[in-house]
């Protein structure tokens, strides 16, 4: 567990919880073992906390809107798809146990899956190092998306939005989208594409499709800061 934790820039004091976090229910069930013994229970604490550091963030940055924007903002940040994506920084579903059914149907691949594991593991940050420890993983793994969220640019057309900006810079541009890597089985594949400019890959993006991974590619070029 050292490299996922190098990745969190966190370390358990209890691994137990981290085990925990990281175990589904099927694989549970499948070796004779409780709730107790998955990851439900901390993914409810851990989904709990992640809106409650999140709000706060909200309410610090943006102080002049209202509690409906706020919510929307908010939301952006901890959907699903953000989730996994942020699932997918820390390879989290190398990590993760399952069952042998949701292992062969492709659950590794499963951003359900995925998101509630990120839910985990945060609740698993809260129980063994508290809200502060937690706090500041959290901060970390979602800033470029609080980044985003907070100039409504998350989750919109990412490629229009890439190619506006680099336009703005560069008469002429070429951009070029290239799958450079797609896995898993036919009915729940993965696609990773790369976005190139003039020639250079400027960011990598994972998505179910090969429009959603190069979205993803677009949006992971924006977040770099580098345009």
């Amino acid at each position: 567990m050292d490299s996922l934790e190098n990745k969190l820039g966190y370390k358990f004091k209890n691994e137990k919880l981290l085990e925990t976090a990281l175990t589904h229910s099927s694989y549970a069930s499948e070796h004779g073992k409780h709730y107790e013994f998955n990851n439900e229970r901390l993914e409810f604490l851990g989904d709990a906390f992640l809106d409650a550091i999140i709000g706060k963030k909200m309410f610090a940055v943006m102080p002049e809107a209202h509690e409906g924007v706020l919510s929307k903002t908010r939301a952006d940040v901890v959907c699903e798809r953000s989730l996994a994506e942020v699932a997918s920084q820390l390879e989290l579903g190398e990590y993760l146990k399952l069952g042998h059914g949701e292992e062969n149907g492709g659950g590794r691949q499963k951003t359900s899956i995925a998101g509630d594991a990120v839910e985990a593991v945060i609740g698993a940050m809260i129980i063994d190092g508290g809200y502060a420890a937690a706090e500041r993983v959290v901060l970390d793994l979602f800033a470029d998306k609080i980044r985003l969220a907070v100039k409504g640019e998350l989750y919109k057309d990412y490629k229009t939005l890439l190619q506006e900006k680099l336009q703005d810079y560069i008469k002429g541009v070429n951009i070029r989208y290239q799958i450079v890597n797609e896995a898993g089985p036919d009915h729940s594949k993965e696609f990773v594409a790369a976005v190139l400019v003039d020639g250079n890959e400027l960011g990598r993006g994972i998505g179910k499709s090969k429009k959603e991974s190069e979205q993803a590619a677009a949006a992971d070029a924006l977040m770099k800061g580098d345009i």
